[in-house]
Formats: structure tokens, C-alpha cells, sequence
């Protein structure tokens, strides 16, 4: 499952974020935690010193590997650097499985302890002296994108995914690649402005999207969520001591959390299980190809020279059912040899 938190900067999401990875880590799935934020603070947030998350590899820096390693054999695309952040994969592509052993993850994903158990961490990485004045953000995260398009996952298996703050997440068709998304949001009139705009802007493509209240203190604050939120809300995040001394730079184990904020967790992987039987295979491809032609069309063609609409492969659905073993191994050491 593809799950995506968003809101406001400052409403928590990547503190809940983290506190959900630990949570589906603790209860022992395979899961890769992605730091999509212009502000990167999901590794301290999964308990990395500022120094060890200064020094994670980000996936902009190693982006031309990762399109040699995902273009694979596909006929359509005739070298890596025409590959865009949007280009879809296509028969000969190779797909990534969220358990595997692969040269993307061996480049750019790092294992991060928990108490409980582990799981692996890729950064989009933050700003170079190179990027100041020229760049935009977005042509980082563009690499989380690409992933998510090669990216065959099953039941029990998670990607989660600390997304910029507001309405960024827009700039791009990342926003369509997760099965279901959270979006956190403070019970205030500016907390719940950022929740009406991602709905308006989302609803024209089926996005799954549910409320998470945080910083609730009591029963105004809730009912404050349900009149603004209605059914859209899922839970409340109340007050949390473990959650304070986290953030004052001590490591509390799960198990310590409160009960009643356990519990929101639970409900939150409840509502991820339930989405996975309702995802769209179909319906999936065909949003990465729309906004592989839009971006095409805006930008790209005149980027690489090229008509990249012929990168798409019509007779192409990425479906969740994992390639065989076999197929598995002989695409890693094929791969091993090229990157």
C-alpha cells in the first residue's frame, strides 16, 4: 500500500508520519518511509541524529542511476535521459517490489532502527548550493514519483510518504500515486483551509483522502473537526506527553504511547488494509500516463528533444501482483551489472 501524509506546515504530519511507520513496523510488515518534504525531518523524527540525517544519500543526486536501472530493456525508451519525472513504466521496464534487494535501495535507501524492528528511509534531499535561485523543489520529489510509477506492491507491504506542507503536493501527479492519503490537520479555521483546497483540487481524480485531526484538547476541538471535516474525519490525535519528549530529543518506546493515540494508529492501518481491495490498477496506470502527457507537452518534448508521448506503452497496466522469483532474480543480477 501507497500512503501519503499532508497539511499544513506545523500541523504535525510528519511527526504522525513517523509515529505510524514505527507503528506499522512494530507490528512486524515491510515498510520504506520516503522523505518527500522540502524540510527534511522525517529521519530525526524516526530517531536519527541531525548529523546521521545530514548524511543520508537523497534520491536527486543518484536520479540518473535510478532511470538507467528503471528503463530495464523497455524498447520505448531509447536512453535514460529521456526519462522525466513522469514517465510511465512499459513492458522490459523494471519494477521495484518493496521487499527485494535492489541497486536503487543499495544507492539511496538507508535502514533506520526502531525499537521493534527496522525499516528502510529515502530522502529526496534538501536544497545545493547548485539548486539556490535556479531550481525548484519539485524537480527533487519528481524522483519519488518515478519510483511510485515502477513500484508493484501487495497486501501487508507500505510505502509511507512525508509530503510537502499545503497544496505543493499539486505541482506535480505525485499526489494521485498513493492509495490512500492523510491529511493532517489542527482543529483551527487555518488548519481545516488547507483540507477544503486539497479536496477541491483532488477531486476530479478519485484521490482517497481522510482527516486526521491533531492537537485536539478536547471536545470543542473535536467538534470543531466533524462540523468544518464531516465524514472525511477519521480520528483525533489528542495530547501527548510521548509525543513531547520525542520532540525534546529522547527515544520512548511505542509501547509507552499512550493508549488512546495507539489506538488512532490502529484505525489508520485499518483504514490503509480496506483501501488496498478497492485500488484501481487500471485507473492507476492511466493517471501517470495523463500526467506523463501533460508534463510532455508543457515541458518535457522541448526538454528532451523528443516526442515522449511515445514512451507510452498502450497495452501496459501496472497491476499489484509481484513478478515471479525467477523473473525477480534474473532482473537483479542483470542489474547488477549495469549500475
Amino acid at each position: 500500500m501507497k500512503i501519503a501524509f499532508v497539511g499544513k506546515g506545523g500541523s504535525g504530519k510528519t511527526t504522525l508520519s513517523a509515529l505510524f511507520i514505527r507503528h506499522l513496523a512494530a507490528t512486524g510488515r515491510p515498510v520504506i518511509a520516503v522523505d518527500a518534504d522540502i524540510n527534511q525531518h522525517l529521519g530525526p523524527a524516526l530517531g536519527l541524529s541531525d548529523d546521521q540525517a545530514a548524511r543520508l544519500p537523497s534520491l536527486g543526486a543518484h536520479l540518473p542511476e535510478i532511470k538507467e536501472y528503471l528503463r530495464g530493456s523497455n524498447p520505448r525508451i531509447a536512453s535514460a535521459e529521456a526519462m522525466i519525472k513522469t514517465t510511465p513504466p512499459g513492458h522490459g521496464s523494471r519494477l521495484l517490489r518493496i521487499v527485494e534487494e535492489n541497486p536503487v535501495y543499495a544507492a539511496c535507501a538507508r535502514p533506520v532502527a526502531l525499537d521493534e524492528d527496522s525499516v528502510r528511509l529515502l530522502v529526496t534531499g534538501t536544497f545545493t548550493e547548485e539548486d539556490l535561485g535556479v531550481a525548484c523543489y519539485h524537480s527533487k520529489v519528481g524522483a519519488v514519483e518515478l519510483l511510485l510509477n515502477h513500484l508493484v506492491d501487495g497486501p501487508d507491504e507500505y510505502v509511507v510518504t512525508d509530503m510537502t506542507a499545503g497544496s505543493d503536493s499539486f505541482a506535480s501527479g505525485l499526489f494521485t500515486r498513493f492509495d490512500l492519503t492523510f491529511l493532517v490537520a489542527e482543529p483551527t479555521r487555518k488548519g481545516v483551509s488547507v483540507y477544503r483546497q486539497y479536496k477541491e483540487y483532488a477531486r476530479d481524480f478519485g484521490v482517497r483522502l481522510k482527516v486526521v485531526g491533531n492537537k485536539v484538547q478536547g471536545a470543542e476541538d473535536l467538534a470543531f473537526l466533524r462540523r468544518e471535516v464531516g465524514e472525511d474525519l477519521l480520528a483525533a490525535f489528542g495530547h501527548s506527553e510521548w509525543v513531547r519528549r520525542l520532540e525534546q530529543g529522547a527515544e520512548p518506546a511505542l509501547n509507552a504511547l499512550e493508549p488512546e493515540n495507539r489506538a488512532v494508529l490502529e484505525r489508520l492501518r485499518d483504514q490503509v488494509d480496506a483501501a488496498y481491495d478497492a485500488r484501481d490498477a487500471h485507473k492507476y496506470t492511466q493517471q501517470a500516463v495523463h500526467f506523463h502527457l501533460r508534463n510532455a507537452e508543457s515541458w518535457g518534448n522541448a526538454k528532451a528533444g523528443t516526442d515522449l508521448a511515445t514512451q507510452v506503452d498502450p497495452s501496459f497496466v501496472l497491476h499489484a501482483a509481484p513478478p515471479s522469483e525467477a523473473a525477480a532474480s534474473e532482473v537483479h543480477d542483470e542489474a547488477a551489472a549495469r549500475v
